[in-house]
């Protein structure tokens, strides 16, 4: 159960990571960015965690 969790915490920081670099690096902007990368990376610590 905890691998399942720990890699869903993994997937999530991912999907934070590659966001974050494509916004830097084009200059990407959409609506509630900030509002979005704040949450992807307070739920991808919050599985790591707890799956940890």
């Amino acid at each position: 159960m905890a691998s399942s969790t720990r890699s869903l915490g993994l997937k999530f920081l991912g999907v934070w990571l590659v966001l974050y670099g494509l916004i830097d690096l084009l200059d990407l902007s959409f609506a509630y960015d900030g509002l979005i990368m704040a949450i992807l990376a307070i739920v991808a610590g919050v599985i790591l965690l707890i799956g940890g």
